[in-house]
């Protein structure tokens, strides 16, 4: 049975305090990490945009030569920021990477890919990149 927090804490109680009282004071506790790790981490960040970018605009390798950009110019039009919500074509909620794929096993007639395939996860970075600054809508059409 699952416990809802609004179940067990008072009304004004912060999620901090409920978080102490439940004996979980060690989850509080952030990794710590050096400016070096922001800088590295950004840099491999920014090298799987740049795969993604790639990909995006015809790096896919599929036969028919679509590719996504020609629907999607710059990814402008994807709109990552409404996912998960219900897509038409697929008839149920779905999360970004399952849309894309929709898109690379019909206008790309290619194969799917993982949901924890590198070039997935690369084109998902890219995509959602193009929107940075954009607030979530999940569920938006």
């Amino acid at each position: 049975m699952k416990t809802r927090l609004s179940a067990i804490a008072p009304a004004g109680l912060t999620l901090t305090l409920v978080v102490l009282i439940l004996g979980g004071a060690d989850e509080l506790r952030c990794d710590e990490f050096t400016r070096e790790d922001l800088v590295r981490w950004q840099q491999e960040y920014i090298s799987v945009v740049n795969r993604g970018d790639v990909l995006f605009h015809g790096g896919l390798g599929n036969h028919n030569t679509v590719s996504c950009d020609q629907c999607h110019p710059n990814a402008a039009n994807t709109h990552p920021e409404t996912y998960p919500k219900f897509q038409q074509q697929l008839g149920k909620v779905v999360a970004l990477g399952e849309m894309i794929n929709w898109c690379i096993m019909n206008p790309l007639e290619s194969g799917p890919l993982a949901l924890d395939d590198p070039d997935l996860i690369a084109l998902q970075a890219y995509i959602l990149h193009e929107r940075r600054g954009v607030g979530l809508a999940a569920g938006r059409h």
